[in-house]
Parts: structure tokens; sequence; C-alpha cells
């Protein structure tokens, strides 16, 4: 086509019925020598006998972006506002039914072969474990020694006006213990395990090991999903204990500093102040929870794409999920002990 003089010419015809392949790089090149004769004020016809490579040409034609052209976004409107609602309650629908496939599928057994039985892989879980819950120590150790002191640090600077100081002690241990330590806790898993359990899902499925998985007659929820969630379901609850211990230590290190209270007294005023049901009433929240963040993390990676762009957009919402649910379980569990006055 480089050797086309349009010069001199008033109209030119190809025809491409005897093109051997003719794919969208070929269809690109005829709209480009369209293009070029319209320039010219060329008459210009394509010919072939497929239909298909007709309606290709002008496919392309259609998207084609022109010189200049600058695309605009359509304003807002009450129909955009009403269908992007309607989309939503459709995709949360559609959601809520992959969770509970993927419950099914998790209930049928920690089988490894579709149709078989099999046992559990505790290696399988072990590994997860270390995953999710050893290596993430250091962070919620620290995260929540930091949140433990701060909150001694202002009660104490509240309390002081009224002459209570060693109130501090009840506010730290009670706020951490019913509350702040699993919700703090929760929302690092979802942000560090959750992402990690998308965007591992999400690769697998982008080089279609999930489908190898179903073609060679494998289970892929019990290979991927359950260990994961039985890990997250172990790991979660020992990680809330840490961040209780943590968050107590901080409280105690900043009200030895600030208000003189010292450790013995500290760990003396500690034992009126709590007992097991405020203990467990943290725990019990930490296996729900986990058990939210594992579902949403794993539905969200398996929706994932053939693109990057699709895999970030799942991890994002993966993570953005699984907070919310845990702050609404958290609101639920505080209603609910409040009605049976736990």
């Amino acid at each position: 086509m480089r050797d086309i003089d349009l010069n001199s010419a008033t109209s030119l015809s190809i025809n491409t019925t005897y093109a051997r392949n003719f794919d969208t790089a070929g269809a690109w090149l005829v709209e480009r020598l369209r293009q070029a004769c319209d320039r010219d004020s060329i008459v210009f016809n394509h010919e072939d006998k497929d239909i298909r490579r007709i309606q290709l040409v002008n496919v392309i034609r259609r998207d084609e972006k022109k010189p200049g052209e600058i695309q605009i976004k359509a304003a807002f409107t009450q129909g955009g506002l009403i269908e992007n609602t309607g989309r939503f309650v459709v995709e949360i629908g559609q959601d809520f039914l992959q969770i509970c496939n993927m419950i099914g599928a998790i209930i049928r057994g920690p089988q490894m072969k579709t149709g078989r039985r099999g046992g559990i892989r505790l290696t399988s879980i072990i590994s997860q474990i270390d995953h999710m819950g050893l290596r993430a120590i250091p962070v919620i150790a620290v995260m929540s020694f930091l949140i433990g002191a701060i909150i001694a640090q202002q009660g104490a600077f509240q309390l002081r006006a009224f002459g209570e100081e060693l109130l501090t002690v009840n506010l730290l241990s009670i706020l951490l213990l019913r509350e702040i330590a699993v919700l703090l806790t929760a929302i690092m898993v979802a942000g560090r395990t959750g992402s990690a359990i998308a965007a591992e899902l999400g690769s697998m499925k982008m080089r279609e090991e999930i489908d190898a998985l179903r073609v060679i007659g494998l289970n892929p929820t019990a290979i991927l999903v359950f260990p994961r969630m039985v890990a997250l379901i172990i790991a979660l609850p020992i990680l809330t204990l840490l961040a209780d211990f943590f968050g107590l230590a901080g409280g105690m290190l900043v009200t030895w500093l600030y208000i003189d209270i010292q450790p013995q007294q500290f760990i003396t005023a500690l034992h009126p102040a709590i007992d097991l049901t405020t203990l467990f009433s943290g725990l019990i929240k930490a296996p729900f929870m986990a058990v939210a963040i594992a579902l949403i993390s794993a539905v969200e990676g398996m929706k994932v794409g053939g693109s990057a762009e699709s895999l970030g957009q799942h991890t994002t919402n993966a993570v953005v999920r699984s907070i919310f649910v845990v702050i609404l379980l958290d609101g639920l569990f505080a209603i609910f002990y409040a009605a049976i006055d736990y």
C-alpha cells in the first residue's frame, strides 16, 4: 500500500477477497488508506466477497478516534444515578450468591478431588498460618502497643480533672478487650491478608491455573480457599490475644511515665476491672470476622478478569468490603451483647 500513488488519482478501488489472512491489522490498513483518500478528495471503494471482512473494517472505522476529537463524558443525570444504584444492588446480589456457592463448596468437605473423599491438607493450613499469623505479629504488636498508649494517655488526661487517674486502667482494659483490639486486628488483617488472598487467587485466575485445576478433576475451592479460611480462623483469635497483651503493655508504660502508676499497681487494678466475660466478648468476634474476610477476599479474587487493571480493582474491593463487613459485624455484636446483657 505504500507504493500506491494518490497524487494524480481521482478514485481508488481495493479488493481484499483473495487475501489469505485479513485480521484487525489488515482492516486498519484499509481504513488508513480510506482516510488518506478522504484527505485528498479521492473516491475510495473497498470490495470483498466475505461480508465479515467488510464488517471488521466498519468496526475499525467506527471505533477509531479522529485527530483532535475530544470525548465528552456524560453529565450527571437522575437516570444515571438510578442505573448505577441498580447495578450496585445487582452486584451485591451476585456477590451474595457467589459467597453462598463458596460456602457450599467448603461445607462439601476438604476433599481434594471432586466427588471423592480426602483428608485435610495440614501442610497447606500450617503454611497459611505462618503467612497470615506469625508474619503479622510484628505489625499487630506495634500498632496495638501504640493504640494502647494513646488510649491511656487520653484517658488519663481527661480523668485527671476528676482526680480519678487510676480509672484509666479500667477504661483501657475494657475498651481494648471488648472492642478495640479485635476490631483493629481484623482491620489490619483485612488490609494485609485479605488483599493477599484476592491478589493470589486473581493472579491464578489470570494465568488460568484455576481452570487447569478443574480440568484435571480437582476442587479449586477445597485446595485454595479452604486452607486459607481455616488458617485465618485460627490465626485471628491468636492475633487478637496478642493485641490485647501489647495494648495493655503500651497503656501500662504510658500510665507509669505519665501519671506515675507503677506496673505492679497497674496489674493490681487490672484484676477487678476485667474478667473472662470481658476477654471472651472480644475473642468470640474474631472467628466470624475471619470467615467474612476470607470469603469476601476469595470471591473478589475469583472475579478477576484477564487484565492487570481488573486485578487491582478487585484487590481494592476485597479490602474495602472486608473492612466494611468487619465494622458491621462489630456493631451487630455490640447490639447483641447489650440485648443479652453480656
